[in-house]
């Protein structure tokens, strides 16, 4: 019993010797605060510790509070192309959630570090330099393909009777219309230049790799203020004959709201009158049925008086020839005449 308290005691404080261990998952998330001691320790002689107040330069005063501060965004190179942040080869700048939990579990992104940054860049290099077969679309220029594909380019003529359409005009009328640059080495015509209103074709080529064929129309001049004229008054007549169709519907809808009104009415009345003529004739069997209990009633009293008279002429007749023989008849002790 000793040898074990003993060792129990010294077991107990082994555990109590080591540091203590936090459990991770039950922690809070650690933030960063940078504080500097208000007072300023004083330098101490070459090769002494400093010497510090025992309360003095416990004191520290706040400088930044990283808990609400903005958290900076991760650096990654993209390995394929991903929609709406950039294609393969591309630094990108990611919120950290973002980065870790999407592109890099999922193989869409690397780390930024010299060996991959090198990498990419002889990738690019290639891709700009190399031979046109080996070259790869970049997602940029995938989606200039697909615009320029539903592209077509309408150049107004201008007045001048000097007016050709040439490289440099398409390049500019590309950039004024369309808002597409196009530089000059990447667009090609089947012509030098052309005067006459008409339908043509240019090619522009897109980082050296995919060519498009865009249609050109080249259309008479047209005087801005007569075409503003013409489009003001195309507005109003539309604005016109808006109005008149309103104008119709309010019309047909308010003709068939009268009708529902009429009809309505109509079944109302010929309601009521059916009532009426429901309550007239309940009216008239019901006084009927009365006179006829009426009638009945009257009939009973006219029978119970004959009736009633009849027993009593009965009971005055009886009445009377009981008494006429005690009046006719002489007393029996008058004395009789000889």
């Amino acid at each position: 019993m000793k040898m074990w308290s003993s060792g129990g005691r010294r077991v107990l404080q082994e555990l109590l010797s080591q540091p203590a261990v936090r459990s991770f998952s039950l922690s809070p998330a650690q933030n960063t605060v940078v504080v500097e001691r208000w007072w300023q320790v004083p330098l101490s002689k070459v090769g002494s510790p400093p010497r510090l107040h025992p309360r003095r330069h416990r004191i520290y005063k706040l400088v930044e509070d990283t808990t609400h501060a903005p958290k900076e965004k991760m650096e990654l190179i993209l390995t394929q192309t991903v929609p709406k942040v950039g294609g393969r080869g591309d630094t990108v700048f990611v919120k950290k959630a973002v980065g870790r939990n999407k592109l890099l579990a999922e193989g869409l992104a690397v780390y930024p570090s010299v060996e991959n940054k090198q990498m990419f860049s002889e990738e690019l290099r290639l891709l700009r330099e190399g031979k046109p077969e080996e070259r790869i679309q970049t997602r940029t220029g995938q989606l200039t393909v697909e615009l320029l594909k539903r592209t077509k380019l309408k150049i107004n003529k201008m007045p001048s009777d000097e007016f050709q359409l040439t490289k440099e005009v398409v390049c500019r009328q590309f950039q004024k219309k369309l808002l597409i640059v196009v530089p000059p080495h990447a667009l090609s015509l089947p012509f030098e230049s052309v005067k006459d209103v008409g339908d043509y074709w240019c090619e522009v080529t897109v980082n050296g790799m995919d060519v498009v064929r865009i249609p050109i129309s080249l259309m008479p001049y047209e005087d801005p203020s007569a075409s503003y004229q013409r489009q003001l008054k195309t507005q109003m007549q539309e604005q016109q004959e808006q109005q008149e169709q309103q104008a119709a519907a309010d019309e047909a809808t308010v003709q068939a709201v009268s009708e529902a009104a009429v009809e309505k009415a109509a079944v109302e009345a010929a309601a009521v009158s059916e009532a009426i003529v429901k309550a007239v004739s309940e009216a008239a069997v019901e006084a009927a049925s009365d006179a006829a209990v009426e009638a009945e009633a009257g009939k009973d009293s006219l029978s119970e008086a004959a009736a009633s008279g009849v027993s009593a002429a009965k009971e005055e007749s009886a009445a009377s020839t009981q008494t006429s023989p005690d009046t006719t008849a002489p007393p029996s002790d008058s004395p009789k005449k000889d």
